[in-house]
């Protein structure tokens, strides 16, 4: 049988490394001079995430995304500084994903902690569906991969939900960024199954 060879489409993710590459891998090599390493990184970004969330589940949108821009960064020095000292390993890969998650995660929290205190049940709800959307969409891709295929597509993978959420917090447009995560990540989420599926279909026809 003939071997299908999926090409992978570029998602954002990809695009923005290339472009700000020139600019943050100064930056990566400063931190590794200093002796940082790069799970310190890493755990930095987690903790940033921590405290956004804190100021979310107090209310305090525009402080919690100001966290969250200065922290954006992290989520790619970590890796880059990885691959500069020669450390990039599976399970660092491993560890940066599920920290990934847990960043998404707590700050998501943050903002449920603050709308159940609010009794504010419609947006308890889209934290609900953007969590579960967010699970699914990494969840999707995972056991994609597993299996072979590809399913780094959809018009909200996590880069596009943080330009979501970002300026969401800061100007104070905190519920319409909601609607836009719940509604969004599970219409990823079914881009990734149909994508699958084409793949195995033409997969079935060879």
């Amino acid at each position: 049988m003939e071997q299908v060879v999926h090409n992978e489409p570029k998602t954002l993710t990809d695009k923005l490394r290339q472009i700000f590459k020139g600019a943050f891998e100064p930056i990566a090599r400063f931190l590794l001079k200093l002796g940082i390493k790069p799970n310190t990184v890493t755990i930095s970004g987690l903790v940033g995430h921590v405290v956004a969330a804190y100021f979310a589940a107090r209310g305090q949108m525009v402080v919690a995304g100001l966290v969250l821009l200065i922290m954006a960064p992290v989520d790619y020095l970590d890796g880059m500084m990885a691959r500069l000292k020669g450390e990039s390993t599976r399970f660092g890969s491993f560890v940066d994903s599920v920290t990934d998650r847990y960043s998404e995660f707590v700050i998501l929290g943050g903002l449920l902690i603050y709308y159940t205190l609010q009794e504010n049940w419609v947006a308890v709800l889209l934290v609900y569906l953007a969590a579960t959307g967010s699970v699914l969409v990494s969840y999707i891709r995972n056991r994609a991969e597993i299996i072979g295929y590809d399913a780094k597509i959809g018009i909200l993978s996590r880069v596009e939900r943080y330009f979501v959420l970002i300026p969401g917090l800061i100007f104070n447009l905190t519920i319409p960024a909601l609607w836009i995560l719940a509604i969004f990540t599970q219409i990823t989420a079914l881009q990734r199954i149909i994508h699958v599926r084409k793949q195995a279909h033409r997969d079935m026809e060879v």
